[in-house]
């Protein structure tokens, strides 16, 4: 049989494999060692490290489950009662625990790195992205919430909300959705939003309207936009008709709250998370906003929705080029290793560079939106924050997918197969030119930017990059 063990030989492939993302991230460090203050920078540095073992040793494998058992809905008993029930995995749910141990939300909101909390918290969100089977989502939709209350103030009644939604303690550490979209909707929230809020005598709201899309539909609480109803039961059209509600999912002996599940969708990824059909029923909820004043109030949650979306586009290039460098050490082809074929190496060094434009592009906004929040931000930083968000959402949520598939061809057929986990990182990465804006959305949106500022923005713009007006 040693001939057949020869054979067996020639056919085998070494996987690829990382290590300490934080480690070996020369940029990452140099970013840090650059930009932070150097007391804030050991700190941070510290923390990172840590982190980045945990993801290797305790993340990644539950990233793997939560791929392998995505969630189930059960709707009825054996007996037909209805249940609406959406059972998730227990890496899922460790996962919840970790984010909350680990501050990936609390970290943004605590400040003790004063401006730099924000660049902090970004850091750890990117080297999670890829790890967290989908997790990251959640968060994204709760950091938006927690943000959206404390534009608000932090009013007396969502004083709990808030110190849940941005909790170190896994047992206290609430999740938020993000109910934006129904069947006329999609970023048409103006036009497409028919859920109706009516005032009840006690002062409460209860709604009633089909939610089309709601992403981690296990979430413990959401915001959500809806038409507030008059005497005569009448709404108001458009975005002036729209008002924002604060709701629990579930009340307090675990009953959903007059919330019913239609079903789960069939998503091409992300299938770690469950997205979901709900009907709101007379659903009890909270106004949070001045009445008719629903899409502003929501603006601040989107800024912070979007960054997100740039996390992930980033860090999903940022993982396929290290696997596609590392596999390059590897593989042999026609007689030498892959790093030795030029032509092979110039595809992912001008892969490498794109993810590189695009990390320092990341982290510019979060400086920005670091100084915003500790109001140390002067009015050329707030139109430069106001202006980049929807351009870097837009443009790094198209590169990487070009990227992405780019860097799956790095491995030729090997690429192609499920059980490598490529193609989940693929697919994953496949949404983030849709979720919180498509391109043409975005578009319209920078341009409503460059128009409101009269100008300031583009020279502000301008200055920033160093660009001559006559070039």
């Amino acid at each position: 049989m040693p001939f057949a063990t020869r054979e067996t030989e020639t056919l085998f492939r070494e996987q690829p494999k990382i290590g300490n993302q934080y480690l070996e991230d020369a940029l990452l460090q140099s970013y840090l060692k650059t930009h932070l203050p150097p007391k804030v920078q050991e700190e941070v540095s510290q923390d990172l490290e840590k982190f980045g073992n945990r993801l290797l040793t305790e993340i990644k494998p539950l990233a793997r489950e939560c791929e392998l058992s995505p969630p189930v809905f059960r709707q009825y008993d054996a007996w037909g009662q209805r249940l609406d029930h959406i059972i998730t995995c227990p890496a899922w749910r460790r996962m919840k625990e970790i984010a909350a141990e680990e501050g990936l939300i609390a970290e943004a909101y605590k400040r003790r790195y004063s401006n730099w909390s924000r660049v902090h918290q970004a850091i750890k969100l990117y080297l999670f992205s890829n790890s967290s089977g989908g997790f990251s989502c959640p968060l994204a939709m709760t950091d938006g919430a927690a943000k959206v209350i404390e534009s608000l103030g932090i009013p007396g009644s969502l004083k709990n909300a808030f110190h849940h939604l941005t909790s170190h303690d896994p047992k206290k550490f609430w999740t938020s959705g993000q109910w934006m979209t129904e069947r006329r909707g999609g970023s048409d929230v103006a036009n497409g939003t028919e859920t109706v809020a009516r005032k009840q005598p006690d002062g409460a709201y209860h709604l009633y309207g089909f939610k089309w899309f709601t992403s981690a539909a296990d979430s413990d609480v959401t915001l959500t936009l809806a038409r507030i109803a008059d005497a005569q039961g009448h709404v108001k059209q458009g975005s002036g008709g729209l008002s924002l509600f604060f709701l629990k999912v579930r009340d307090e002996e675990g009953k959903l709250n007059n919330i019913k599940v239609q079903r789960l969708k069939d998503k091409l990824g992300t299938r770690q998370m469950a997205t979901a059909e709900l009907w709101l029923d007379g659903a009890k909820a909270e106004l949070i906003s001045a009445e008719g004043r629903g899409v502003a109030s929501i603006s601040s949650m989107l800024n912070i929705t979007r960054i997100h979306n740039v996390i992930a586009a980033v860090a999903s290039m940022r993982r396929m080029i290290n696997l596609s460098r590392e596999y390059a050490l590897r593989r042999v082809a026609f007689g030498k290793l892959l790093k030795d074929h030029p032509l092979h190496m110039q595809t992912i060094a001008r892969m490498e560079v794109q993810t590189r434009g695009a990390f320092l592009l990341l982290m510019e906004i979060v400086g920005l939106l670091g100084l915003v929040e500790t109001n140390m931000a002067n009015e050329q930083d707030q139109l430069l924050l106001r202006l980049l968000i929807p351009v870097a959402k837009l443009y790094t949520g198209k590169q990487a997918s070009a990227v992405v598939v780019e860097a799956m061809e790095c491995f030729g057929g090997q690429g192609y197969m499920e059980d490598t986990g490529l193609p989940v990182i693929v697919r994953d990465t496949l949404v983030l030119s849709i979720w919180e804006g498509t391109t043409n959305i975005l578009s319209l949106d920078v341009l409503r930017s460059l128009t409101k500022s009269q100008g300031q923005v583009m020279a502000v713009f301008s200055s920033t990059v160093q660009v001559s007006p006559h070039q």
